[in-house]
Formats: C-alpha cells, sequence, structure tokens
C-alpha cells in the first residue's frame, strides 16, 4: 500500500526516478541491466534505460501503470516506443500484460536470457569482457546512439565522422591495429 504521508509522486518521479534515466542516458560508458524476477512500472523502464538488458529465464516485464491509474514513468514512453513500435509499445502500456523473458528478448528488450542461477555470473563475465575493450570508443558510440533520434541523416554522418576522428586519434584504435598486425590479443587502456 502506498503511504499517505510518503513524499508523494511528484517528488517521487522528478526528484528519483528522472535523474535516474537521465544519469543511465548520459554516462558515457554502458549501464547493464540484469534483471531476476518482475521488472515493473518504474522497474522496468529504468531497465530498458540501460544499455544492455539480460534477464533470468523467470524474469518478466509489465507496464503496470494502467492498472493502478497512471501513467507510464521513468523515460517509458520515450524509451519503449522506440525499442517496440507504436503499436506493440501502446498494448503493452494500455492492457499492462506481462511479458516473460523469453517474450522481452524476441521483442528486442532484452539482449540476452540466463538461467535463474547463472544470471549474475553470466551478466559479471559480459561486463568483465565489456570493460576490457576500448572503452572510450564505446562511450562515444553511446553518445552517438543518444543522438540519433534527434538527428537527421546529415547530422548523423557528421556527428560520425567527428567521432570517428577522435576515436581514430586514441591509443586504443593505434593498440588495436597494432595488435590485429600482430596477431595479438590487443591490451586496451580506454584512451
Amino acid at each position: 500500500a502506498l503511504d499517505p504521508q510518503g513524499p508523494g509522486i511528484s517528488k517521487i518521479v522528478k526528484e528519483h526516478y528522472n535523474p535516474i534515466i537521465l544519469k543511465i542516458r548520459n554516462l558515457e560508458k554502458p549501464v547493464i541491466a540484469a534483471v531476476n524476477g518482475v521488472a515493473a512500472g518504474a522497474g522496468a523502464n529504468i531497465a530498458l534505460a540501460c544499455d544492455i538488458v539480460f534477464a533470468g529465464r523467470s524474469a518478466s516485464f509489465i507496464q503496470a501503470f494502467s492498472k493502478i491509474g497512471l501513467v507510464p514513468d521513468s523515460g517509458g514512453t520515450y524509451t519503449l516506443p522506440r525499442l517496440l513500435g507504436m503499436q506493440l509499445a501502446s498494448a503493452l502500456m494500455i492492457t499492462g500484460d506481462k511479458l516473460s523473458a523469453e517474450d522481452a528478448r524476441s521483442f528486442g528488450m532484452v539482449y540476452r536470457v540466463f538461467e535463474d542461477v547463472q544470471l549474475l555470473e553470466q551478466s559479471v563475465h559480459q561486463a568483465t569482457a565489456i570493460a576490457a575493450m576500448p572503452t572510450k570508443a564505446i562511450g562515444l558510440t553511446k553518445r552517438l546512439l543518444n543522438q540519433t533520434y534527434s538527428n537527421t541523416l546529415d547530422l548523423q554522418l557528421n556527428a560520425e565522422h567527428d567521432l570517428q576522428v577522435a576515436s581514430a586519434s586514441g591509443y586504443d584504435y593505434q593498440e588495436g591495429v597494432k595488435a590485429f598486425l600482430e596477431k595479438r590479443k590487443p591490451v586496451f587502456k580506454g584512451e
């Protein structure tokens, strides 16, 4: 039950949920969600704002807002239509139907589904592998992805050019090429 003496919905949305979503999207590092159990309402939308979502087989996702007389928050009306298209996002938000982890994966909301007992281990394994990659370029890729829906094609091509030139001048690019030519595993520094 909601506490009538609690902070109130406006404070929760403006001071808690919205800043979380903005931090996830504006951080030039990949943010990984590992969903185990029911991701409902804001919990689902916070997970979907992340760059990569892993889920345990028994996990589920539900836009539960309509079932209690609320509208989606935590960026749901921004993120979900971009992930699924307007029709499917509308249906899920209006009906409040629950999606299994596998259905969420088949719809493009989840990258991979692992057995529940392997979720944490596999998520950490994937995060560790990503951390060993050229992280500066990954951060710049995230910046480009954040811009893509508001840019025209010309603006996006120019942004890609500029960040490609910036990436090519960094240590990681030089190391990646050198390691490829030397047939060895690169050691990136995130520079």
